[in-house]
């Protein structure tokens, strides 16, 4: 059993920009540590660097080109672009390494740091493991003697490039002329490339979230706050609206009535649209515990099975690698399709959406509804010291639930990573089962931390 990581989290490092962990002090010395460890061979090596567009971007960027720099390796900035676009050139490129400065869909006075390997993919824990123990380690005599220090470039083609990579999961046969849509950026790091690539596409495209100012990133727009996409969609009577998030590796859809289709209602969509052209690898869909009964119970009718794992993308790719499956997802908007690439890519998703959408020439209020989701609640609970989920009551009362829920629902229990919450999600087909198993369950933690 490998020891508990220090800095990375499910998601590389985050936290709140100038405080420990995401300062100065720490980019630097991480870009020193993973240029150290990605190291290998005689050739000139080198990393790909991109960000999103919070202000606190540029100080975390710096400090990490001085740390890879000083470890001998060459650095690429690309600026701000999506996640995806940074695994996909940091493969497309041959870099050594690529890494995302992003907090994802938190609030812009969050940043944080993903890294990823050659192949495209995020690191594995053991990677991250040997990166914090150099951290920690004496690197004096480890670091690039002066003939040997890193340069830094900017690469100005790194936006086309991954729009026509975009493009490309587009199938060559349809084109999205005389379909309105509307594109909500959460003024964040896909803000240029993916109206391009739509419009480029033939799509008439009225854009929101698409003026970034360093401080507005997901700012009651994007995916996490989509309440200006469904109105916008309204207003100018859109076909389809999409919400990215701040990094653009989740995505949500509206439809032309601007109601919301979460992410279980689009691997829906995906995999039988996959599933009928004979692309669904595998006959399974990787999604995580969150994800509703009503999609496995879709899926099931399509005799294709539906594989869960720990909420995070991380682990839902770890398990579609496994298993060989190109569909994934989370019910939050992670869509992750390996046909095209190797991280979640909001705007990928989207055009397979749209191309459903064209080939059926029907409304998107029809094609995008699947089924009708079981009843589901999501309740947090907050404790001080030591987990709650331990303790034998709450133990006991788990398995009371799950019994009263057998064949019927489903309870999950899990301790947020980033927050001291315990986090209990219910779903039955009867709602007011639901509500009950819920304050139940509620009720026994809630005792438990309140006897801390």
């Amino acid at each position: 059993m490998g020891r508990t990581k220090r800095l990375f989290g499910t998601d590389g490092i985050r936290g709140t920009a100038n405080i420990a962990p995401m300062t100065v002090e720490t980019a630097q010395r991480l870009g020193q540590a993973a240029g150290l460890r990605f190291t290998r061979g005689e050739h000139r090596h080198s990393v790909l660097l991109g960000k999103d567009t919070r202000l606190s971007g540029y100080m975390i960027e710096s400090a990490m080109v001085a740390g890879f720099l000083s470890a001998g390796m060459d650095v690429t900035l690309v600026g701000p672009l999506p996640t995806p676009a940074i695994a996909f050139l940091t493969r497309s490129l041959r870099a050594d390494l690529g890494v995302m400065i992003s907090a994802s869909h938190n609030p812009f006075g969050d940043n944080g740091i993903k890294l990823f390997g050659p192949d495209g993919f995020k690191l594995s824990d053991q990677d991250e493991t040997e990166i914090e123990d150099l951290m920690e380690a004496d690197l004096t005599h480890r670091l690039a003697t002066p003939e040997k220090i890193g340069r830094a470039s900017r690469l100005n083609d790194a936006a086309g490039r991954y729009v026509e990579n975009a493009k490309s999961s587009f199938p060559r046969k349809l084109r999205l002329d005389g379909m309105k849509i509307v594109i909500d950026c959460a003024n964040g790091s896909a803000y240029r490339v993916a109206p391009t690539a739509l419009w480029e596409l033939g799509a008439e495209v009225i854009r929101i979230g698409c003026s970034p100012d360093g401080v507005n990133i997901n700012e009651q727009c994007g995916s996490t706050h989509p309440e200006a996409l469904c109105a916008a969609v309204v207003q100018h009577k859109a076909h389809l609206g999409i919400a990215l998030d701040g990094d653009a590796d989740r995505v949500l859809i509206a439809d032309e009535t601007g109601c919301l289709i979460d992410g279980d209602q689009i691997l829906a969509l995906i995999a039988k649209s996959y599933a009928r052209e004979g692309r669904l690898a595998g006959q399974s869909v990787v999604a995580t515990v969150m994800s509703n009964m009503g999609l496995e119970r879709f899926l099931n009718g399509l005799n294709v099975g539906l594989e869960r794992t720990a909420v995070g993308d991380r682990y839902v790719v770890e398990r579609m690698r496994e298993l060989g499956s190109n569909v994934g997802g989370e019910q939050s908007g992670h869509m992750v399709l390996t046909d095209f690439g190797t991280t979640g890519d909001g705007l990928v998703a989207a055009l397979q959406i749209l191309a459903v959408l064209v080939e059926e020439g029907r409304p998107a209020s029809e094609v995008c509804r699947l089924f009708n989701p079981f009843p589901q609640k999501l309740q947090n609970v907050r404790f001080t010291g030591p987990s709650p989920l331990e303790a034998d009551c709450v133990q006991s009362k788990r398995i009371e639930v799950e019994n009263l829920l057998k064949g019927r629902g489903r309870l999950v229990l899990r301790k947020s990573g980033t927050e001291p919450l315990v986090r209990v999600m219910v779903e039955a087909e009867d709602a007011a089962l639901v509500d009950g198993a819920v304050a139940e369950m509620c009720h026994v933690i809630q005792t438990v931390s309140e006897q801390v």
